[in-house]
Parts: structure tokens; sequence; C-alpha cells
């Protein structure tokens, strides 16, 4: 495999905060692609261009748990594991009815629903401000009105146009402009903790399936035929999995957190490796919490 490039010149007026973030963001997209041959830490550090001291920790202050271990959450073997742990977690989750809001580290997200009716009636001539910006798990794209967040996708093929072409296929009747300060309040509260509000717009059957996912706690994965027995419609996993692919928000709305039988992690719209690397952050960031109910 092509030699992946992490670290790139950075301006000298820049934050440490910043460029620590962007380079540990580096890091784990090259581990989602390189992690089958288990590389070690000098190795890693190696391809970001630091000492394995300086890596060991940036990467445990920003991720949470040191490579080793983050490596060990790429595997399919935690992916099986996560999936037979999950089953308890997700009756709680489901049984105590979290309609309208999910947990995500600091996160909290509300979201309000339309029909493609209700969209047509209401987005004809409305104005979208869309901009692009730094997340752990690459370059994102986030779409907005004045409302909430009505689009979030991640730039897996370097392809900016290709990218805001495909999110803007789910906001038709809608004019899309360019704005990344309008923008950045978002970005910063998806990814840093905050507020979020969520305009969706879909399919009866669809809103009630990305709901459902909203419910899925952080570090817990289901399958699709689980998902389709827990929104009391057995037997629809395909019909699921479809609106789970035509989700248009995407980590707020974690359709990430599906995955086949088996463990098997494939199908995602943003590139399986990019839901790899989600999946084991998020396992990563759970681990203090687990940490300390073995202890209690």
């Amino acid at each position: 495999m092509r030699k992946m490039a992490i670290i790139e010149m950075v301006e000298q007026d820049n934050r440490d905060e910043d460029y620590g973030f962007a380079l540990v963001g580096r890091v784990l997209s090259w581990l989602s692609q390189n992690w089958r041959d288990q590389p070690s830490l000098e190795r890693i550090a190696a391809e970001a261009g630091l000492s394995p001291y300086h890596l060991h920790r940036l990467f445990t202050r920003y991720v949470g748990v040191t490579p080793k271990k983050y490596v060990q959450y790429l595997t399919l073997d935690h992916a099986k594991q996560a999936l037979d742990n999950s089953q308890s977690v997700l009756d709680v989750a489901f049984e105590t009815g979290l309609s309208g809001a999910g947990r995500l580290h600091d996160l909290f997200v509300t979201h309000e629903t339309m029909t493609p009716g209700d969209w047509k009636r209401r987005g004809d001539g409305l104005e979208l401000h869309y901009g692009w910006h730094d997340s752990p798990f690459g370059e994102c794209l986030i779409v907005a009105s004045a409302r909430g967040v009505c689009g979030l996708a991640f730039n897996g093929t370097d392809d900016r146009a290709r990218t805001l072409a495909d999110l803007c296929t789910s906001l038709d009747g809608a004019t899309v402009v360019e704005n990344p300060d309008t923008i950045r309040p978002y970005a910063e509260a998806a990814f840093g903790g905050g507020d979020v509000h969520l305009v969706l717009r879909g399919t009866p059957f669809q809103l009630k399936v990305w709901e459902a996912l909203m419910r899925i706690p952080e570090g817990s994965v289901v399958t699709y035929s689980d998902l389709a027995e827990r929104i009391g419609a057995p037997g629809s996993a395909r019909a699921v999995a479809g609106a789970v692919a035509r989700n248009p928000v995407s980590w707020l709305i974690p359709c990430h957190r599906v995955i086949r039988n088996g463990g098997t992690i494939s199908g995602y719209r943003w590139h399986p490796d990019k839901k790899r690397l989600i999946l084991a952050w998020e396992a990563a960031q759970s681990e203090p919490s687990r940490n300390t109910e073995r202890a209690s």
C-alpha cells in the first residue's frame, strides 16, 4: 500500500491545539487503512513524523487510549464482541424511549422531521449554507438552514464537488450557498461538544429508522435485523438497510453503529474505512466509562 504522508506544512502561527487535532485526525485515517498490518508504535510515529514518545503522548491526549489499544478496536474480533455486549445496553436504551435526543460525549442532539411533501412546501426558495471543516475523521461538509443542520458528509473521495452534489440530492428545492463562517459553530458543536438541532427530510419509514439510530448508545453496535425488530418491523432488514444508507447526517445520526451479522464492517456511504475509524474512536471514548464501571 502506498505510504501515506501524515504530516503537512503548517504556518508558524497555527495554535498547538489545532495542529494536534489535525495531526491525530490524519493518524487515525492512516490507521483505518493499515490496521491489518498491526503497525508498531515506532512505525506509526514514523508515518506521523514524530518520535514514538511524542506520538504516544499526543495520541492518548486526543483519543483517550494508546495507539496500540486503538488498533485493537479496529479489528473484526472487537466488532463481534461489541455486538454481543451491546444487546443489554440497547434494550435499556430503547425501553427508556430516547426519541428525539441522543448523547455523543458532551453533544446533545435534538431534531425535527419533515416528509418530502412538507419539505417541498417549505423548501422552495429556502437558502441553505454549507462549509468544509476539519473533524477527527477527516474533512467534513456540513449543510444547514437557519433552523438547524440538514446534512453532514465526509469527503471520502477527496472530491469536494462530488461530495456536495451527493449530499444535495436530498435537499431538492433549496438554494445552497457556501458560507463556512455561518457553519463553523455547528462544526464546533458537532465535534467539540454542545447542542445541535437537526432538520430531517424523509419518508415516514426513513424517519423512524433514523430516530432509532439516535437511540443506539455510543460504543454499541447493532445489526440491520436487530434494528428492524426494534422499530417493530421484523423481516424488513433490507428496507432498514436502505433507509440507513440514505441518512443525510453522518455522525450525528449514527448510521455507522449498524453492522452486518458476524461483525463485518461494510456498506458505508463514505467508505468502510471511515466507518471503522469512527467505531474505533467511539470505543476509545467509551473506555474510561467502562473502566469506572468495572472499578465500582
